[in-house]
């Protein structure tokens, strides 16, 4: 470990000796004690050249990359299991050109290790790109700002590294399943009002549902004056008319500020997503909540949120709304407290004893909603099985 932190400081501070460095300095020193002992002027000349020659080298490694920029593209985000493309650009502004350097890029340790690239020339006053893929297997947003330029170049005796910024973004988002139909979700509001009407109805209507009648005011569109009611109270009567938006208002809330399984909240954060965008497909009104962020709206914020989003995080968005829920957590104590009309999804912990003892216990069965824990329809999910096949699941009915 010590000699590694040697060789570190050498080739980051000065210039670190490569193997044929060191084994031409031994040389120089060989043919220096020679000539000493045998005062053979040809043995001092060697020595010398050798001397001239090392001191030539240590210099010129490090002028090699004092002048290279580095610019780094913008990553587009991808889904998980997709590879990322990243892109470097290696600008030489000088009027020779340079050679033989390995670019190191820097990535985040759980991501990959550092990815190497030699790179035989950068043209004088000239742009070398570096484009690789990286492959993803799980969700996160990802940020690393070093690039390490290093080289040994013209002579290969001795290596130098020097570090540059290239700051980096990388949002891998979380898997999004596709899913042909959803009870859980489409199931929502009918405990609450059976009388909703659906949108494709209001989609037919010509001039709309009325939804109550009212005073006119000025600028109010004639078309919508109703005549008849006009006459009758002596004023002009203006129609306000039911606008419908897929019919019901739905929250998809991620009980992220628990502490959670690993494995189970990565489940967890693929269902929110699938969910949400189960619920977009079907034209509702529909939000997502974490406990970091609160309420967000919109496919690219809700996919950097549950990139970013992390089990235990604390609290720092909205309280959770009174608002029909689709509620993911692995707490069971939590699910009593549901605002009315809600659904969940409840991840059972591994271990039995982190149980409440004054509850019922949960069976490992994905056709029970547990009355118990709430009101409101749910089940469990079951690791082992397929998460798209249980979310596509009818509900069990009680």
């Amino acid at each position: 470990m010590q000699h590694q932190q040697i060789n570190h400081w050498l080739e980051t501070r000065w210039v670190k000796p490569a193997f044929s460095g060191w084994l031409l300095a031994g040389l120089s020193l060989f043919f220096f004690a020679a000539a000493t002992n045998t005062m053979a002027g040809w043995l001092y000349v060697i020595s010398g050249v050798i001397f001239a020659l090392l001191a030539i080298a240590t210099i010129l490694p490090r002028r090699s990359l004092r002048q290279i920029r580095v610019v780094r593209q913008p990553i587009q985000p991808v889904s998980s299991g997709e590879p990322l493309t990243i892109e470097l650009e290696l600008h030489n502004p000088t009027l020779r050109p340079k050679t033989l350097i390995e670019v190191q890029d820097l990535l985040p340790y759980v991501l990959s290790k550092p990815i190497k690239q030699a790179l035989e020339l950068i043209p004088a006053e000239g742009v070398q790109r570096w484009v690789y893929q990286q492959p993803t297997q799980r969700r996160g947003v990802y940020r690393w700002h070093t690039v390490n330029l290093r080289t040994a170049a013209p002579l290969g005796l001795f290596w130098s590294r020097q570090s540059r910024t290239a700051r980096a973004i990388a949002i891998v988002y979380p898997t999004v399943l596709p899913l042909s139909r959803c009870p859980l979700v489409d199931e929502m509001g009918k405990d609450v009002n059976n009388q909703v009407q659906n949108n494709y109805r209001a989609l037919g209507a010509t001039e709309g549902v009325t939804r109550t009648l009212r005073p006119y005011r000025w600028g109010d569109p004639i078309r919508l004056v109703h005549w008849r009611t006009s006459a009758r109270y002596g004023e002009l009567r203006v129609r306000e008319l039911e606008v419908f938006t897929g019919g019901q208002e739905v929250v998809i809330g991620l009980d992220s500020a628990i502490a959670w399984n690993l494995e189970d909240f990565e489940q967890a954060v693929i269902a929110a997503a699938s969910l949400y965008f189960y619920a977009v497909q079907r034209q509702l009104q529909v939000s997502l909540w974490t406990a970091q962020t609160g309420l967000l709206r919109g496919g690219q914020a809700v996919l950097e949120a549950l990139a970013e989003t992390y089990a235990g995080e604390e609290e720092g968005g909205d309280r959770i709304p009174l608002l029909p829920l689709v509620w993911l957590s692995q707490n069971p104590d939590r699910l009593s407290d549901l605002p009315q009309g809600s659904r969940w999804l409840l991840w059972q912990r591994k271990s039995s004893s982190e149980l409440q003892p004054e509850k019922p216990p949960i069976e490992k069965s994905s056709d029970s909603s547990h009355p118990g824990f709430s009101n409101y329809p749910g089940f469990v999910v079951q690791p082992e099985k397929d998460l798209q096949i249980q979310l596509q699941a009818p509900l069990p009915r009680y």
